[in-house]
């Protein structure tokens, strides 16, 4: 495949996807996601970890979210991070969770800034934490929580 058709390919399994045309979105992104394409992978995990034009595989979900994580995603490093504090497709892990918020946070994820906060402040799935908490409130842009 030419990386013209694995770019006009990836934007129409995007528009697929986004389209919930989940099931031509699969078959669009598969090979892509196959050719490392870290974009395409975060989309997969997020349908097979849904059931969304697939059957629900949780195998298939941590394996593609965590390949995106690992390419440097952030948002795939979020996803990754909220299956390390569910419990979610992996088995609960405080330490994994916070590493890959941390990842996504430090990149600039409001999302990800807000739950590392939330977690030190509330002790879920990591000690409790006040300082950290305010840390990543400010790093957020809520100077006034905590």
């Amino acid at each position: 495949m030419s990386d013209t058709d694995e770019g006009m390919n990836l934007a129409s399994g995007i528009s697929a996807f986004e389209a919930k045309h989940f099931a031509r979105a699969m078959q669009l992104l598969t090979p892509i996601a196959e050719q490392d394409n870290p974009e395409a992978q975060y989309r997969l995990a997020i349908m097979h970890q849904n059931g969304l034009g697939t059957v629900r595989n949780e195998n298939m979900a941590r394996k593609w979210m965590q390949a995106a994580a690992e390419q440097g995603l952030g948002l795939a490093q979020h996803g990754l991070g909220f299956m390390y504090m569910e419990g979610d497709c992996v088995g609960q892990d405080g330490d994994e969770a916070v590493k890959w918020f941390t990842r996504a946070a430090e990149q600039g994820l409001v999302g990800s800034q807000t739950t590392l906060a939330i977690m030190y402040e509330e002790g879920r799935v990591v000690p409790r934490d006040l300082e950290k908490a305010k840390q990543w409130y400010r790093q957020a842009g809520f100077e006034d929580k905590v």
